[in-house]
């Protein structure tokens, strides 16, 4: 063992699992302090709140309620439908009790940056709640019951794309799972959300984890937490050794503290060794992995019975005079937490969602917090100063030093902007994960995330335009087919139809009843005969 990491097992202790040493990554100031300074608050009820369902191409919405409908907390408003491998539905559940004011598109604090369809619902503070069923021995539930009540308590991703939780339990069904890792890697500047969660609740967060592997079926439980964060993994020892926990079904695990460790492919191999190969599945090499706040969900929807109505969000920046993280109804404004935070609006430059690293500016502060919202940064232009002018590309390399997917940026951004699609795929634009480190480090400026954003924005373009060419070609030749099909079939009609028998002799009606495809000058010349017959043989009985 190393001079170092016998210093930290000195510090952590004797029974801390390290992880091996990932390449590539950076290390950032993290601006944490001030959030992390006091415990979580659980806000106050607003008088209204703005619930978001979800997009309208996300999936097809079916509404439960109605304008003028009193509704009580926990009531499902809604269900989304979302058509990816199969059909999951998602409930979306009342935060509180009160009265549905309307139903209109609204800005929701997501990297979406859409509007999306949200209910208004008016507080009348009573918070006056349905009944719970909670599931105390969940030791007794099996997978699909877990599951079934997972989905039921509309638990999404807490921490990244906001995938349902039943659905990667549904994933697991299918492969043998061997590691389920709970993602307590909160590696990016600002976000303190998941570490004061842990902090405070770890006992809670490791029994959810329990009920994932029981319900994932997996082998072995997996915590993997940033070595600099001592608070949180001295709770979450405490919580592996508590009374709950007498089987040790979770090991902990420290991964060195260094952005971006939390990423789901660098995490996986961080903890396991496993790459996971670009277009798969971690559930298609035995791994499935849950955030920090989706375990604790996961333990809220079980053992307490509560549907997923709040989640932890960082409150933070220099124009707040107390950061905090809180508890907070999904559907409350970001305007109102600021407020509860004490805001200089005075210096206030731009609110931004997510970290410093990988956040977007929020369009508005009237935006509605949903379940995937972990932190909110109420900016100065000191701490957030505008980008310097992009210079040309020197070559230096520390691009490619510090990526974690071990790419070539400098080739990308050179293939971006000839927008040779080809190149870029073969040097594997989309296994970018649009971290930030090469921004962070380039001494050009050059906005290369922004850049190679773009690129992977024109080539699924270029193949929706090729699916769609596609498709009207194959419609356009299906069309070809059926108008000469029904032309054969039509000529085959005709031909098909028996001659009338004439007064000629016979060898002409034979010759009239064969199946030919054309008519000749001989068949022409009988059967004129035969008409100048008909024609004065009549003429004779009229005249008799």
């Amino acid at each position: 063992m190393s001079a170092l990491r016998q210093l930290a097992s000195k510090f952590f202790g004797s029974d801390t699992v390290f992880a091996r040493r990932t390449v590539g990554g950076i290390q950032p100031l993290p601006f944490k302090e001030d959030s992390l300074r006091s415990r979580i608050m659980s806000t106050p009820i607003p008088q209204q709140l703005t619930i978001p369902i979800g997009a309208a191409d996300g999936g097809e919405i079916t509404l439960l309620v109605d304008i003028g409908e009193q509704v009580s907390k926990y009531q499902k408003l809604a269900v989304i439908s979302i058509f990816t491998e199969g059909v999951s539905d998602v409930p979306v559940h009342a935060p509180t009790s009160g009265v549905i004011t309307s139903i209109e598109n609204s800005i929701v604090a997501d990297h979406s940056q859409q509007q999306q369809l949200c209910i208004n619902l008016a507080a009348d503070g009573h918070d006056e709640a349905l009944q719970l069923e909670p599931q105390s021995n969940y030791s007794l539930l099996s997978r699909v019951n877990i599951a079934s009540l997972i989905r039921d308590a509309g638990v999404i991703g807490m921490g990244g794309a906001g995938f349902p939780a039943a659905d990667k339990l549904r994933l697991c069904g299918e492969s043998a799972i061997e590691f389920l890792i709970i993602n307590a890697a909160e590696c990016e500047p600002y976000i303190t959300a998941d570490e004061a969660l842990l902090r405070e609740r770890a006992e809670k967060v490791v029994v959810g984890a329990e009920i994932l592997k029981q319900a994932s079926a997996a082998r072995r439980c997996i915590i993997a937490i940033e070595d600099t964060k001592p608070d949180a993994i001295d709770a979450l020892k405490q919580a592996l050794k508590s009374e709950m926990n007498l089987d040790q079904t979770c090991e902990l695990v420290l991964i060195p503290s260094k952005y971006p460790a939390g990423s789901e492919r660098q995490l996986i191999k961080c903890v396991t060794g496993i790459e996971i190969a670009t277009g798969q599945h971690p559930t298609e090499n035995g791994i499935v992995m849950y955030n920090v706040g989706t375990a604790y969900a996961v333990y809220e929807a079980i053992v307490e019975g509560k549907p997923c109505v709040s989640r932890f969000t960082t409150l933070c920046g220099q124009e707040l005079k107390t950061p905090k993280n809180f508890e907070v109804l999904i559907g409350t404004t970001a305007d109102f937490l600021f407020e509860l935070c004490g805001i200089e609006t005075s210096n206030k430059q731009k609110s931004i969602l997510g970290g410093s690293l990988m956040g977007s500016e929020l369009g508005s502060d009237k935006a509605a917090i949903c379940k995937t919202t972990n932190c909110l940064i109420a900016a100065s232009a000191d701490e957030f100063q505008a980008p310097q002018a992009e210079q040309a590309c020197i070559r230096c390399g520390f691009c490619a030093d510090v990526c974690p997917s071990k790419l070539l940026p400098q080739q990308l951004l050179a293939f971006s902007k000839t927008a040779d699609t080809t190149q870029l795929l073969e040097h594997g634009l989309f296994d970018c994960i649009e971290c930030g480190a090469c921004d962070y480090v380039c001494p050009s400026h050059i906005p290369l995330v922004s850049t190679y954003k773009e690129s992977k924005k024109l080539i699924a373009t270029r193949r929706q335009d090729l699916e769609h060419g596609s498709y009207w070609q194959q419609r356009f030749q299906f069309r070809q087919y059926r108008v000469k099909k029904e032309k054969d079939q039509a000529v085959s009609r005709k031909v098909a139809v028996p001659a009338k028998p004439t007064l000629a002799a016979g060898p002409a009606v034979k010759q009239q009843n064969k199946k030919t495809d054309f008519i000749s000058k001989e068949q022409a010349s009988l059967d004129i005969a035969a008409a100048v017959a008909r024609v004065k043989a009549r003429r004779d009985e009229k005249n008799q």
